[in-house]
């Protein structure tokens, strides 16, 4: 008995779904998180309180713009909406291609996604986003930023691992 190709592909496109399916999950739990300890922060830090655990501290800062406070003089509908684009064709281009991924790269891209959306739920209200972790060395940042800055590095550690060798292997 011999499978046409609509039946032969049929699971595979399950596997697709699923694929999207976990990622998306993922990304809004991971944006979950970051709103919590978010509004945490700002329950705790609002009176100008900061707690210092050694090499980091705890301080409530709202930065208006994007990464290092890039366009903070910009009206906030600005930030929003370029910054909406981009996490739509972030979106878009992770989800459509996620089925191809190695587990490296769709771990990164989930990561990636889950902070850009939670710094954009963030962002809605033109307070601007919160961040609350200190280093004194460097800028003041959130948990979302983690979760974007590690998603980049591990999808790119995944796609360079994807890349197949030209030394005749």
């Amino acid at each position: 008995m011999s499978l046409n190709a609509t039946e032969a592909a049929a699971p595979r496109k399950r596997g697709a779904h699923t694929v999207r399916t976990v990622m998306g999950l993922g990304a809004v739990a991971l944006a979950a998180v970051d709103l919590v300890l978010k509004a945490f922060a700002e329950a705790l830090l609002s009176n100008g309180a900061t707690s210092d655990l050694g090499l980091i501290n705890f301080r409530l800062l709202y930065n208006p713009g994007v990464a290092f406070s890039l366009g903070a003089d910009l009206p906030s509908w600005v930030v929003v909406v370029v910054t909406g684009l981009i996490i739509a064709a972030l979106t878009f281009y992770a989800v459509s291609s996620a089925p191809a991924m190695g587990r490296i790269s769709r771990a990164g891209a989930t990561l990636l996604l889950g902070g850009a959306l939670g710094n954009f739920i963030e962002r809605l209200d033109g307070r601007g986003v919160v961040d609350y972790l200190h280093t004194g060395w460097f800028a003041t940042f959130n948990l979302a930023d983690v979760f974007v800055t590690a998603g980049v590095v591990l999808y790119a550690l995944g796609t360079l691992r994807a890349v197949p060798s030209r030394d005749g292997d």
